[in-house]
């Protein structure tokens, strides 16, 4: 039963993103609005 797990730990990295990129997609997604009509979507960036 022993020989189906796997050992090994994670080896994945964390990943840090700066302050401005944080806040560049935040305002982003706050401008962005999607419309829909007839069941087509449209995408509009507000700024």
């Amino acid at each position: 039963m022993e020989k189906i797990y796997q050992t090994t730990e994670n080896t994945s990295k964390k990943v840090s993103a700066k302050p401005e990129t944080i806040k560049f997609l935040l305002d982003y997604s706050k401008s962005l609005n999607i419309t829909e009509a007839k069941g087509i979507q449209f995408e509009s960036n507000l700024n």
